[in-house]
């Protein structure tokens, strides 16, 4: 008492009104709470912890390609450093950044329980292992130090920690993030890596771009967990203003399901194989139970989950007569098969919080890009100016060498021949102890050559690193190379659907014919178009694709017209299928999904494409039901390598794909298709070449889906690949040039090739702007359709042609206009019985 009576005497405690005191120590406490622990910063959209926890990971050298370590030393080392809160409010940062069903590119790899989609929690931190994510190690942190981000003080001065960690990618929009601080919340929903860099690079190509422009590049979020986005209001508004709301829902099909065989008993029954984000399987499930309990979802007859490592399956048996769609709307308005996602784009800008705009946040984030790699440039060049100072200090001495062993042989102690150095070979006191601590090694004749070489080599950085901060051209160049590097390396599908507006009356758009690649099916730009509500299928029908890629189901059989008209739409294939088959569309990136027959329409509906049904924006280059005779797949890539892939590896197929090849940087995947034991593989290029390989263990052999293939057909300088077959030894070939030539020539008259061969010349052009456009296979009673660049279709029977050899230039198959080229080959289905 007497202490604190001294305090009011000697004027230490200032009188405050209580209403002051409140209000300033509740603002200092909101903005701490608001910028040290809820809201994401927009450069590297991490909050501190999570910043914290990757750059202790980095510190530990947890890098993508070395062991896993138990969680509970990251935590610790965590909570020693940087983080003195809670342990547990760590290792669930931690946790979060793991879970794939979390974070659309997790940051974080690990071994052990971290928990599921039905909030089970996760193992305990003695006993979970992590590190860094490639993404994380590379997009994240790369090659992080002072030089290029701030660093500050940590809670007790004894370490350094970074500011900001120097993100390559804008992870606040890729990876999302959410958060409540003091009177003020964020929403951010995960988007798309590919279609993000899209928009980046758009940005610098011009800066004026539009909202909708943006917009279609990045149409909207891409959740971890797939599901549907039903409508764009939401969206736009979220982009445009920061703030909005987006309907989503989850992936729910009708199937028939056989009970028993012997019985022929069925069952209709809802399959839910996608929830929408953040939803709790288990908690829905047992949402779901408790409404039919209660009798306010009548006709579910059995609910169960069949979920496994593969994916959800949430299995919902329906009573007789009951209407599947009735069920399924009462499914989406009671439960959280679908739910709101309320966006709020609220972030830290220069330490404030601030609501933004898709725009601004691209912009904000490229700000800093430009920032962190200015920093890395000027500090690498001062590096290599210093070094480059130091090699002209070596290469000095290695011309006086004679005079540099005289001045050591004769110095009494190091000093005196640094003095020495100094006056007498005009170099400064760093290259003088370069050389004093220069090796004797390095006055071999080798060393010095290698001297020689880097000197050359720190130079010509010098220059590039001088041009690239001099010429901002050339800056924004490396900068979009970069980004479209991280893109190749780490993008992958979309998993969620974009379900737009049925337009009032819709048009078929014609796809626009290029005339520098020929390719068999010119398919239009995938968009994520749904046209109709998903039925059952029938048991039995036929099932219509296009050449403009419309797909329909048809119950009857219609025949075919026997003669096109130009720029008319036309069937390229149709199947007798059964209603629970599965159609397989492979795309040009490697990928392959399958195609429900449930959600493809009626001939009634017939304006949804097959492109509108896979998850991915990519050409489609192969569909269908391949033959259960077929024992591989072959693969062919543009830049000629060839891959056999057994079917087996497509058994655990399901929603989200597969990848059937690994494809190398800029090559991408032009032909598939199904190969049966003893048949030949028959490759052709545009310059009139056909290699006829056979199929075997030492030139194509078996192999999984993570590997390349093999490198067979080299191409010229312009070349490129115009057709692919499968066939057997007794068929026939159909072979079209540009200027309308063509022949119908047997495989047997070509001579078998080995890898890496020239092949055979199997077309000779008179004219130099000739060139082979395409090569089919030709099969018994179908016909072809010659398309040229004009739009016109000509029907062709090839059966109906005479034999001939591979020399000359066949007949002319087709008359062009004086200014037409013919570009394509594509079969025209037969009559079906």
């Amino acid at each position: 008492m007497a202490k604190q009576l001294n305090y009011l005497v000697t004027g230490q405690i200032i009188p405050t009104a209580l209403h002051q005191e409140m209000e300033r120590s509740y603002l200092e406490y909101a903005m701490s709470v608001i910028v040290g622990r809820a809201l994401p910063d927009v450069r590297d959209g991490l909050k501190p912890v999570h910043r914290r926890i990757l750059y202790a990971m980095y510190e530990l050298g947890l890098l993508s390609d070395r062991p896993f370590r138990k969680c509970a030393r990251v935590v610790g080392d965590v909570l020693g450093k940087y983080h003195p809160h809670g342990d547990q409010s760590v290792y669930e940062a931690l946790v979060r950044m793991v879970q794939e069903f979390s974070s659309r590119y997790p940051l974080l790899s690990g071994h052990g329980n971290f928990g599921s989609v039905d909030n089970d929690p996760p193992a305990a931190m003695r006993y979970t292992e992590t590190r860094l994510a490639a993404i994380g190690e590379i997009g994240m942190i790369g090659d992080i130090s002072e030089a290029i981000v701030d660093f500050t003080n940590n809670f007790d001065n004894s370490h350094q920690e970074p500011v900001v960690l120097p993100a390559q990618l804008p992870f606040l929009l890729i990876n999302g993030c959410s958060g409540i601080a003091v009177g003020m919340a964020t929403n951010i929903p995960p988007h798309h890596l590919g279609e993000v860099v899209d928009g980046l690079i758009a940005l610098i190509d011009n800066p004026n771009l539009s909202d909708q422009q943006l917009g279609e590049i990045i149409p909207g979020p891409d959740f971890p967990t797939g599901g549907e986005i039903l409508e764009t209001t939401g969206i736009e508004e979220a982009y445009r203003t920061g703030k909005g709301i987006i309907p989503i829902r989850g992936v729910a099909k009708v199937e028939k399901l056989h009970l028993d065989t012997r019985r022929r008993k069925e069952r209709t029954a809802i399959i839910v194989s996608e929830l929408p984000y953040q939803v709790n399987k288990a908690a829905w499930i047992e949402k779901v139970a408790e409404l039919v309990n209660q009798g306010r979802i009548e006709g579910i007859s059995d609910l169960r989950d069949e979920s496994d490592r593969q994916g959800i399956r949430v299995v919902i048996e329906l009573k007789r007569e009951v209407n599947p769609q009735t069920i399924l709307e009462k499914l989406y308005h009671h439960t959280a098969l679908q739910t709101n996602f309320g966006v709020i784009l609220l972030t830290l800008v220069d330490n404030q919080p601030r609501q933004l705009s898709l725009r601004q946040i691209l912009i904000e984030f490229l700000s800093f890009r430009e920032e962190t790699l200015t920093r890395q440039y000027s500090h690498e060049l001062q590096e290599c100016q210093s070094r480059l100072h130091l090699l002209t200090g070596f290469l000095n001495a290695l011309d006086h060498l004679d005079q540099v062993i005289e001045i050591l042989r004769n110095s009494p102690d190091g000093t005196t021949a640094k003095l020495r150095f100094l006056s007498e070979l005009d170099i400064s006191e760093q290259q003088a102890d370069g050389i004093l601590a220069m090796p004797l090694r390095r006055l071999t004749g080798l060393e010095q050559q290698k001297l020689r070489t880097e000197f050359a080599q720190v130079q010509g950085r010098i220059q590039e690193l001088q041009n690239l901060l001099g010429d901002r051209h050339e800056f924004l160049k490396v900068l979009k190379k970069e980004l479209r590097s991280l893109k190749r390396k780490f993008a992958d599908a979309r998993r969620t659907k974009i379900i737009r507006p049925i337009p009032a009356t819709p048009t078929p758009s014609i796809p626009r014919v290029q005339k520098t690649k020929p390719a068999a099916i010119v398919a239009p730009t995938p968009t994520l178009l749904t046209l109709f509500t998903p039925q059952p299928p029938p048991e039995e029908g036929i099932l219509h694709l296009t050449y403009q890629n419309r797909v329909y189901w048809q119950t009857e059989p219609v025949a075919l017209p026997s003669s096109l008209k130009k720029a008319e739409d036309f069937l390229t294939y149709r199947q007798a299928i059964k209603g629970q088959e599965h159609l397989m569309v492979i795309l040009s990136s490697g990928k392959v999904y399958p195609v429900s027959m449930g959600d493809i329409p009626p001939k009634e509906a017939e304006n949804m494409t097959l492109s509108a049904l896979v998850p991915e924006k990519e050409p489609i280059i192969a569909q269908g039901f391949f033959s259960k005779d077929a024992s591989s797949l072959i693969l062919v890539t543009e830049q000629g390598r060839v891959k056999r892939l057994p079917l087996s590896e497509l058994e655990h197929l399901n929603q989200r794909g597969l990848s059937l090849i690994k494809l190398k940087e800029g090559d991408r995947l032009q032909y598939a298709c199904g190969y049966q034991e003893g048949q030949e593989l028959a490759l052709a290029t545009n310059g009139g070449r056909v290699l006829r390989l056979m199929v075997n263990d030492e030139q194509i052999p078996l192999v999984g889906r993570n590997t390349q293939g093999n490198s067979v057909l080299r191409l010229r300088y312009g070349e490129v690949m115009v057709g692919c077959v499968c066939l057997h030894r007794e068929d026939s070939l159909l072979l079209l040039s540009n200027l309308g030539y063509g022949k119908r020539l047997p495989i047997s008259e070509l001579r078998f090739t080995n890898i890496g061969e020239i092949g055979n010349h199997a077309l000779q052009f008179s004219h130099k702007s000739d060139g082979l456009a395409a090569m089919v296979q030709v099969l018994p009673g179908q016909k072809v359709v010659i398309i040229t660049d004009q739009g016109r279709h000509l029907l062709l029977s090839p059966n109906n042609m005479p034999i001939s050899g591979k020399d000359g230039r066949g007949e002319s198959l087709v008359k062009l206009n004086s200014d037409e080229t013919a570009i394509a080959l594509v079969n025209y289905p037969p009559e079906l019985d």
